[in-house]
């Protein structure tokens, strides 16, 4: 059966963008600083979830989009855009 992937094999698209967000916080977050400031949110996440999406070997769903694009103040649409 064929799994969907981003071109590049990676099983999510907004990985890369998360990490880049995570590392240009003012002050830049561990990615386990960056879980537990989720949690603090009411987010049910670990530094794995945060692990996984950022080298693109999770798949994302919507509702956890919405979470990370919330967080971040930023668009969907700005998680998605593959270019950095």
């Amino acid at each position: 059966m064929y799994k969907l992937k981003a071109a590049d094999g990676r099983n999510n698209i907004c990985g890369k963008r998360l990490k880049y967000l995570r590392e240009k916080a003012d002050p830049p977050m561990s990615q386990r600083q960056f879980a537990k400031e989720l949690q603090i949110k009411g987010y049910d996440v670990d530094n794995h979830f945060v692990r996984r999406v950022e080298l693109g070997e999770r798949f994302v769903t919507d509702i956890e989009l919405k979470m990370l694009a919330t967080f971040f103040e930023v668009s969907v649409d700005y998680l998605l855009s593959e270019e950095l």
